[in-house]
């Protein structure tokens, strides 16, 4: 609970008439701890510095009206909280509906009845203590959920870096190549985030997501033999169709890893999406599943373009690099049949922020 509920809650009185104050004071002064102002400057000073638990405002004064005073209590971020009841002499309705909407809780009429002012101030400091405590449960459930979410991201994070090190400890040319690909995905969907097409969908969250899930696209491999994965010449037709099971065996593995772990969002699904359809083929002759187009998940049309840029130009057991203008020539063939034509259009677009990482990859 707040101290206010312990300690004897502060009423700010603002009156300008004296006697209304003198009667007041001397009434609630018993049972409460009482500010006095008999203008609205002073109303609003004394407010600041003392932060009151309710506020008595007299409407009609000279200078700066009870409405006025109000309107700027509730604009203070640290008063806006505090419940104001209006002191009138005023009866028309239109008075309380512009006091209502100022963010009053309620009026009391002149002239004053003791105790109609004793139990309007005592319902709306009880009331004020129950909204205290539940604006502080929110804050508190706010902080617990922040917390958590943390820890799951933290776990998220240390769950791909366990598996992306078993591939590391596998494949040697691995670890590079993830990082570089993570940033290629990045930087592409962030380019075609400007599509009509995709500015709902490519959200920085999402490319977020998407970015850190990439380096889950070969995780399968871990299943691929080592005579397979590392051999130094040109696979065979029967080691071929063995190192294509790699991308169903990473979605495999990743859906087991949800079940096992009661995961079931955003990243997972991204992860799988990836690294279940990153060598499927915009004209539908890729693998495993033989999709077509808009068919393939973006994640993975992404992937596949940030995929075979890296490996054109990274030197393997079986081939040397590619040099930057015969890696381009290819990719840009490989616009409307191996790749969806706009991820190329927008790997046009960044190239140079692409070498980049390819040269900060090469000098680190």
């Amino acid at each position: 609970m707040s101290p206010s509920a312990i300690e004897r809650p502060t009423i700010l009185v603002v009156d300008d008439t004296p006697a209304n104050l003198s009667l007041l004071n001397a009434f609630l002064g018993r049972d409460y701890r009482i500010l006095l102002a008999n203008h609205g400057v002073k109303a609003l000073q004394l407010a600041s510095e003392h932060q009151p638990d309710l506020i008595l405002l007299d409407i009609m004064m000279p200078d700066m009206d009870g409405y006025e005073v109000c309107r700027r209590l509730k604009a203070d971020e640290a008063l806006r909280r505090i419940p104001v009841l209006f002191l009138t002499a005023r009866t028309e309705i239109g008075d309380e509906e512009q006091g209502f909407a100022l963010g009053a809780v309620d009026f009391i009429h002149k002239p004053i009845s003791l105790p109609i002012v004793a139990a309007r101030v005592r319902s709306h400091l009880q009331l004020k203590v129950w909204q205290d405590f539940l604006l502080d449960q929110n804050a508190w459930l706010r902080r617990e959920v922040e917390r958590r979410l943390s820890d799951i991201n933290r776990f998220q994070d240390a769950s791909i870096l366990t598996m992306v090190s078993l591939a590391e400890f596998r494949d040697e040319c691995t670890g590079n190549h993830i990082h570089r690909t993570q940033e290629y995905v990045r930087l592409l969907a962030q380019q075609l985030a400007h599509l009509p097409r995709y500015q709902h969908q490519l959200t920085q969250n999402h490319i977020e997501l998407m970015s850190k899930s990439a380096a889950l696209h070969d995780v399968g491999k871990i299943a691929i033999p080592d005579h397979i994965l590392l051999k130094p010449g040109k696979l065979t037709e029967e080691e071929f169709i063995i190192m294509r099971t790699h991308a169903q065996r990473g979605y495999e593995m990743l859906a087991r890893a949800g079940e096992h772990l009661g995961e079931h969002g955003e990243f997972l699904k991204l992860a799988k999406d990836i690294a279940r359809y990153h060598h499927e083929k915009w004209d539908g002759s890729g693998y495993p599943n033989g999709l077509q187009g808009h068919a393939i998940p973006i994640a993975a049309r992404l992937m596949a373009v940030a995929d075979v840029f890296d490996a054109l130009l990274t030197r393997r057991p079986y081939k040397e690099p590619f040099p930057m203008s015969e890696v381009v020539t290819i990719m840009k063939q490989g616009s409307g049949n191996h790749f969806d034509p706009e991820v190329i259009d927008a790997f046009l677009v960044i190239l140079p922020q692409l070498e980049e990482v390819v040269r900060c990859e090469t000098d680190a």
